[in-house]
């Protein structure tokens, strides 16, 4: 499910021939929002597992992150957005991918470009 979520970020870039510039936020869906929320946790996850000692900390963070990738994915055109729209919801999957690939990474899971 995690690797699924980073491999259809990836497809989004490659179909859309797309490179990334300047952050450009412009959140108009609550899908974008709840998604851009989990994503400043993070940090956050990421001090609590290591206090703690409890990795299925950091597990249940990236199924959540991908749980809510999938609902924004579902409900929010991507490429077909129109701009600003479009580089923001672009630059909220390049969060997203980067996220899942530190999380599985420090999990020593490795990730995938296309399934």
């Amino acid at each position: 499910y995690l690797q699924n979520a980073y491999a259809r970020i990836r497809s989004i870039f490659r179909k859309g021939g797309v490179t990334l510039d300047a952050p450009v936020w412009k959140l108009e869906d609550p899908r974008e929002t709840d998604l851009a929320r989990h994503l400043l946790r993070f940090g956050e996850m990421l001090q609590v597992t290591v206090d703690e000692f409890r990795p299925s900390f950091l597990c249940t963070y990236l199924f959540e992150l991908a749980g809510k990738f999938h609902l924004f994915y579902e409900n929010c055109p991507v490429l077909k957005a129109d701009e600003p729209v479009r580089r923001s919801r672009l630059h909220l999957c390049d969060l997203t991918a980067r996220t899942l690939q530190t999380g599985l990474d420090l999990l020593g899971i490795g990730t995938v470009e296309q399934m």
